[in-house]
């Protein structure tokens, strides 16, 4: 019976691992990559503007 319990440690580590993997790789929503990338052409317009300037 102590080696059934030793033998079920790794097997719900694995089975474990396999939500959590599953889990962590799901898909997201893209809805915010809109907002960041128009903040990045803002923050690079500012940028040339600081540079260009000099």
């Amino acid at each position: 019976m102590a080696a059934l319990a030793w033998l079920l440690i790794p097997l719900m580590a694995a089975v474990g691992a396999g939500l959590w993997g599953s889990w962590a790789s799901r898909h997201r929503k893209a809805a915010g990559d809109g907002s960041e990338l128009a903040g990045y052409a803002r923050f690079r317009e500012a940028m040339e503007r600081s540079h260009s300037g000099g």
